[in-house]
C-alpha cells in the first residue's frame, strides 16, 4: 500500500483548455489494462521537456529531444500531440527501436494532418523487447476517438506500471485577474533515481508562456521536484518530464521567471511537481515509510546532495528503516562515505524529527534509543543532518526498503 496517498478523483482534476486527452486498451500490455494515451495540443502551445540522463536512453528519449529541437528552430511547426505507451520501453532496441518510435510518430501525424516531428512518443516498461508498433497503430483511432479535456484521470491510469495508484494533482491561481489551471500526471515506483528515474511526468497549464521561457520553467521544475527523488537508485532508460502551456488563459505572456507572474506561476507549478514527486517516492514499490532526509549547513547545494543521495541509496540504512531499528550510526557511516574530502566529522549533528541523535559527530549523551524507535515506527520521516561547513540546505525524499520490493522486481516480467 502507498504511503498516505490515495487515489485522485477524476472531478479533482482541473482541464486545461487547448488540451485534450485520450486512452484506449492497445494489447501492448500482457493484462487487459488501458496502456495507449494519446494527447492533443491545440496549435500555439509553447512545449519544453527534461529526459534521463542515463546515457543508454531510449529509442523515444532520443526522438522527443530530435523533435523539440526542431521545435525550437520553427522548422517542423510547434509540437501539437504526443503518444505514450505502457508495457514496453522500447529501450535497449537499437536502431530497430528508433524506427518504431518514429514510424508510431509518423502513423500518429498521418492521422492527425500533422508533420512526425510535431510529434513527442514515450513509452514505458519491459527493457529490451521490441516495440509493438502493428498494436499501437491499431489502437491509435479509438484513443483519439477518446480524446477530452476531461481524461488527466484515466491518462494517470493508463500510465502507469508497477504503481499502485494513479498520480494527479491541480492547482487554481489567479495571475493579473485570471484564472490559471495547472493539472500534472506522473506514473513511477521503481527504478527510480533523479537525472531523471522510469518515471514518466506530464504537467500542462492554460497561462500564457512565451516560447523562449518555457525550458528554463521545465528544467526548474525538474531540479526542485523530479530530482530530488529517489526509490533505489537506479537512473531509468526512459525518464522524461513535459511541460505545456496552452496560452489560452489571456494573461499578459510571460517571458521571465523574475516577474511578479512569472514567479506566482512558477511556485504554483512547483507545488503541483513535487506533489507529483513526492507521489512516486510515496508509492515506491513495497515501500512502508515516506522518508525526507534534509542536509543543512553545507557549503554548497552538490555537497548538500551528495550526502543526502549517500544516505537515501543506502541499502542498510533504507532496511534498518523498514524494520523501525534505530541502528543510526548507519546514517553517521552514509555521511562519511558521500564523497566530501575536507568534511569534519566533530561538527555533524543527527536528527530524527526533532531527537537529537549524535552532536559534534558522537552519540548525543541525552539520546535515548526508546526516543527514536519511536519515530522510527512513524510512515513519514525527517532525517536531518546538519554538516556544520555552511549555509546551503537541500532535502532528497525516499522510501524504505522492504521484502516486497524484492518480490515486485523479481516478478517483473512474470
Amino acid at each position: 500500500m502507498p504511503v498516505n496517498l490515495t487515489a485522485p478523483l477524476a472531478a479533482s482534476l482541473l482541464d486545461i483548455e487547448g488540451l485534450r486527452i485520450g486512452v484506449t486498451e492497445a494489447g501492448i500490455r500482457k493484462t487487459n489494462r488501458k496502456d495507449l494515451t494519446v494527447v492533443l495540443m491545440d496549435e500555439g502551445a509553447s512545449v519544453a521537456g527534461v529526459f534521463t540522463q542515463n546515457r543508454f536512453c531510449a529509442a523515444p528519449v532520443q526522438v522527443c529531444r530530435e523533435h523539440l529541437a526542431l521545435s525550437d528552430t520553427n522548422s517542423a511547426g510547434g509540437i501539437r500531440a504526443m503518444v505514450i505507451n505502457t508495457g514496453n520501453a522500447n529501450a535497449g532496441t537499437g536502431e530497430d527501436g528508433l524506427k518504431r518510435a518514429r514510424s508510431t510518430c509518423r502513423t500518429l501525424a498521418e492521422k492527425l494532418g500533422l508533420a512526425p516531428q510535431q510529434i513527442l512518443p514515450f513509452s514505458t516498461g519491459v527493457i529490451m523487447e521490441s516495440l509493438p508498433h502493428d498494436r499501437i497503430a491499431a489502437g491509435l483511432d479509438a484513443a483519439i476517438g477518446d480524446a477530452k479535456t476531461s481524461h488527466w484521470l484515466r491518462a494517470a491510469e493508463a500510465i502507469m506500471t508497477t504503481d499502485t495508484v494513479p498520480k494527479a494533482f491541480s492547482k487554481q491561481i489567479q495571475i493579473s485577474g485570471k484564472t490559471i489551471s495547472i493539472t500534472g500526471i506522473s506514473k513511477g515506483a521503481g527504478m527510480i533515481r533523479p537525472n531523471m528515474a522510469t518515471m514518466l511526468g506530464f504537467m500542462a497549464t492554460d497561462a500564457c508562456v512565451a516560447p523562449e521561457a518555457i525550458q528554463q520553467l521545465a528544467t526548474e521544475l525538474a531540479n526542485g521536484s523530479f530530482n530530488c527523488v529517489t526509490v533505489d537508485g537506479d537512473t531509468s532508460t526512459n525518464d522524461s518530464f513535459v511541460v505545456i502551456a496552452t496560452n489560452k488563459a489571456g494573461n499578459t505572456p510571460i517571458s521571465t521567471w523574475a516577474s511578479a507572474d512569472g514567479a506566482v506561476l512558477k511556485a504554483a507549478m512547483m507545488e503541483v511537481a513535487r506533489l507529483l514527486a513526492q507521489a512516486i517516492v510515496r508509492d515506491g514499490e513495497g515501500a512502508t515509510k515516506f522518508i525526507s532526509i534534509q542536509v543543512d549547513g553545507g557549503k554548497t547545494s552538490e555537497e548538500c546532495r551528495k550526502v543526502a543521495y549517500a544516505i537515501a541509496h543506502s541499502p542498510l540504512v533504507k532496511t534498518a528503516f523498514f524494520a523501525s531499528d534505530p541502528n543510526l550510526g548507519r546514517i553517521l557511516a552514509a555521511v562519511g562515505y558521500a564523497g566530501i574530502d575536507d568534511l569534519d566529522q566533530t561538527k555533524i549533528d543527527l536528527f530524527l524529527d526533532d531527537v537529537n541523535v549524535a552532536t559534534q559527530g558522537g552519540r548525543n549523551p541525552n539520546y535515548q534509543e526508546s526516543d527514536g524507535q519511536l519515530v522510527m515506527k512513524q510512515s513519514e520521516i525527517m532525517v536531518r543532518v546538519v554538516l556544520g561547513r555552511g549555509q546551503v540546505s537541500e532535502t532528497v525524499w525516499t522510501c524504505d526498503l522492504s521484502y516486497d520490493y524484492v518480490k515486485i522486481n523479481a516478478d517483473y516480467r512474470s
